[in-house]
């Protein structure tokens, strides 16, 4: 009986994670006046924002992303652009320079979040906004960013992030129109529990000097939230941005993100409910804790199984769906077929939760420079 209910409860918590909880997020929205103000006047004039980029090695794209900022649709003389070079050794620093960013900061090789913090302390504007190097913003992106904050209480907004090509088989773009639907019921509901950092800005005054070893675009949502800002996404701010081309590429990308993942949870604090509202902690707990728990939870419902096997014809069934998975996602390596892809996809994502975890308690600490993965840029 014990067996059943531990087999039965994972199942069911990969169920709820994946399909449950943006069912419960769809009915709660759907019975709650949604609390954003679309009717809410831009500031005239708008705000100063400066927008942040950090950069190495980047010159394969950095000039296209100073035009691509400079262009947008927003006063120029009310937009800094500031591009901070971390440790770059290429021509990244000349290159921005030629493209016309107002400031090219030189740093020594400190990590991405080192590099934001640091060009923060010499920025001018108001709201602060931030992207990387290979991602390209459609020309009303900022003002979309910024009209988010003409309510009082929001200090962080995320925009969209359209991924292209995924031509060798990485269903990334898929995800993230998944996961794009759940941040806007969120915002509906308590706020976001993750950005992405493509496109986002923060208020000035919200902003928080993060550890190094830290991500923003998973930190400062739940961070202010604590502090009583409001995280939000604003899906009409757009951006695009290369994903890699395969699921290979896709596993390395998320390995590394995973690396720090634990430290987030239980180090920083993400699953300290103290700040939180009700409705923020199911969003922490069915979207974040839930997620990165799952490849524990199918290992569980895999050996649960296995041992109950002589318990009913269900569970020779349930096996089967579990191995069909499995088969799929092996197949998925080879063969371009959808189905067979999307089980590779999450099969290989949600490998890469405990092989990060694996690294972390390996190395000892979390990495604080990033590499780029290729078919990127």
């Amino acid at each position: 009986m014990a067996l059943q209910i531990v087999f039965w409860a994972a199942i069911g918590l990969i169920v709820y994670a994946h399909v449950g909880y943006p069912l419960l997020l769809a009915g709660i929205t759907a019975l709650r006046r949604d609390r954003r103000d679309s009717s809410r006047a831009a500031a005239e004039p708008p705000p100063r924002v400066t927008l942040i980029v950090a950069a190495y090695d980047e010159q394969a794209v950095i000039a296209d992303k100073v035009r691509n900022a400079l262009a947008l649709d927003y006063p120029r003389d009310r937009l800094e652009l500031i591009v901070a070079s971390d440790g770059s050794a290429d021509r990244t620093v000349e290159l921005a320079r030629e493209a016309g960013a107002d400031s090219v900061l030189e740093l020594p090789r400190g990590g991405k979040v080192a590099a934001l913090n640091a060009a923060v302390k010499t920025a001018h504007g108001e709201i602060l906004a931030f992207s990387d190097a290979n991602s390209f913003w459609r020309p009303g992106a900022l003002r979309r960013l910024v009209d988010a904050f003409a309510a009082g209480d929001v200090g962080y907004v995320c925009g969209q992030v359209r991924f292209l090509g995924g031509d060798g088989g990485n269903q990334e773009g898929l995800y993230w129109r998944y996961e794009m639907a759940l941040r806007e019921r969120e915002s509906r509901l308590a706020g976001i529990t993750a950005g992405n950092g493509a496109i986002y800005a923060v208020r000035r005054e919200a902003y928080l000097e993060l550890h190094p070893s830290r991500g923003q675009d998973i930190g400062f949502p739940y961070e202010l939230t604590k502090r009583g800002w409001r995280a939000q996404y604003e899906p009409s701010a757009l951006a695009e941005e290369r994903m890699a081309p395969t699921v290979e590429g896709e596993f390395r990308r998320k390995r590394r993100m995973m690396w720090g993942l634990w430290d987030v949870m239980l180090k920083w604090g993400m699953l300290n409910p103290r700040g939180y509202s009700p409705a923020y902690m199911l969003e922490i707990y069915s979207h974040r804790l839930l997620r990165y728990l799952t490849p524990w939870l199918h290992l569980v419902a895999l050996g649960a199984n296995l041992a109950l096997l002589g318990d009913g014809s269900v569970y020779s069934v349930t096996l089967a769906l579990q191995l069909g998975l499995l088969a799929a996602a092996a197949l998925g390596r080879f063969v371009p077929f959808l189905p067979f892809r999307v089980a590779y996809y999450y099969v290989t994502v949600t490998a890469s939760i405990a092989v990060g975890l694996w690294d972390r308690v390996r190395a000892g600490a979390v990495p604080i420079g990033w590499e780029k993965v290729e078919g990127t840029r």
